[in-house]
């Protein structure tokens, strides 16, 4: 017997025994369309075209190099912080290719592959590492922590999942001023332990955002695995809970993640809804160059996650369908690897921010609370210089 009623959206079939509803019970299956050598799965699909999977392609080898290079960087102390993509370069940078420059993007911290296929320059990665004067943040955040507004790519947020919510409020204005574009929201399954996450899709289901909710679930939540954070079916089973349309797909399947993304795109912007997607992936590298994986993870782990290396898997994809050139790559790799070392040299010999602008760019007047600490602070490093090296002080202070 069906009841609809004013506290229920939806016919609810009443029953006269105890129903128990187990966990489970909902299948959710894995959108998977190349398998580990990179032959298709299916013959019934439109593909990407050569230049977009080449594009793709490219900036995965990009990222790879700049997080190899970066991480080494760290050890030899010329940056304090770094976070590696390594393994999960094919959940973020085939999810970009299938959106548009105009659609805002609000990331985690390990989604530099979205500005590398959007065009973000090599010296301006470094800038941004090295908090050097030509950094746009003034050297004002931790390394890894970009934004662009070019780019439509919202500054880094260090607190976990603070986006999430922010991503269901910029949505819901796209809608309301008519705009043809969404949110996509970037984060790791970690940060869906967070009470943002709830309160982002519950608000976004309900006010109805055009907004991509792109979860990451590489495993571990820094040292913490998936199966002692939560005991339910994923993340995506959540979706579901909140109303939202939900899609599963293979995270180390370029094609597949480039799909379930325009699928996504599609269905948010065509019914003004959210659209939940939860890559299934894995992190090879370190949480961060804070962190030793070797102490909450067997090297047997990692090693059955290495056969299944994301750029291996769309190298062979490439060959197979014709478009791949040993040659090619290897030049673009090399010129790349120079690139990325020329621009840290560069960025390290330029001068950092002058100390008078750390409480600039907030206010159109500078408060006076404000001004006090910052003088405070210009005569706490006059009278201690030897402990500031790096600190760059106008002639007026």
């Amino acid at each position: 017997m069906a009841i609809k009623e004013r506290n229920h959206l939806q016919d609810i079939h009443a029953t006269h025994d105890v129903h128990v509803i187990k966990n489970g019970l909902v299948d959710i299956p894995m959108l998977q369309l190349l398998d580990a050598q990179g032959n298709l799965l299916s013959q019934e699909l439109d593909l990407w075209d050569e230049q977009t999977a080449l594009r793709i392609f490219k900036s995965m080898h990009y990222i790879r190099i700049l997080d190899e290079r970066m991480v080494s960087a760290q050890r030899q102390g010329r940056i304090s912080f770094y976070l590696a993509c390594t393994g999960e370069e094919a959940s973020v940078i085939a999810s970009t290719a299938a959106l548009s420059n105009a659609d805002m993007v609000m990331t985690q911290y390990r989604e530099q592959g979205v500005l590398a296929y959007r065009g973000y320059r090599t010296e301006q990665f470094m800038n941004q590492l090295l908090s050097n004067a030509l950094d746009p943040n003034k050297g004002r955040q931790m390394p890894i922590h970009y934004g662009d507004k070019e780019l439509n790519f919202m500054t880094v947020s260090s607190p976990l999942g603070t986006q999430i919510p922010q991503a269901a409020g910029y949505a819901y204005g796209q809608k309301m001023s008519g705009e043809l574009a969404l949110t996509i929201c970037y984060f790791g399954e970690g940060a869906a332990s967070e009470g943002d996450f709830h309160a982002g899709l519950n608000m976004a289901a309900v006010l109805h955002c055009p907004v991509i909710f792109f979860c990451r679930n590489n495993g571990y939540a820094i040292s913490t695995p998936a199966h002692e954070q939560f005991a339910g079916d994923g993340i995506a089973s959540r979706g579901i809970g909140y109303g939202v349309n939900t899609i599963r797909v293979d995270g180390n399947d370029p094609l597949a993640v480039y799909l379930a993304t325009l699928k996504a795109r599609e269905i948010a912007l065509t019914d003004n809804c959210p659209v939940l997607i939860e890559a299934m992936t894995y992190r090879l590298a370190a949480h961060s160059t804070s962190d030793d994986p070797a102490s909450y993870r067997a090297k047997s782990e990692e090693q059955e996650w290495q056969l299944k290396d994301p750029i291996v898997r769309m190298q062979r994809h490439l060959k197979q369908q014709g478009w791949f050139d040993q040659t090619h790559i290897d030049e673009y790799c090399t010129t790349q690897r120079a690139e990325i070392l020329q621009a840290l040299k560069t960025a390290e010999i330029q001068p950092k921010t002058d100390i008078s602008e750390i409480v600039t760019d907030v206010y159109q007047e500078i408060p006076a609370h404000l001004a006090r600490q910052r003088d405070e602070l210009i005569a706490h490093i006059k009278r201690h210089p030897e402990h500031y090296p790096a600190t760059i002080m106008s002639n007026k202070d």
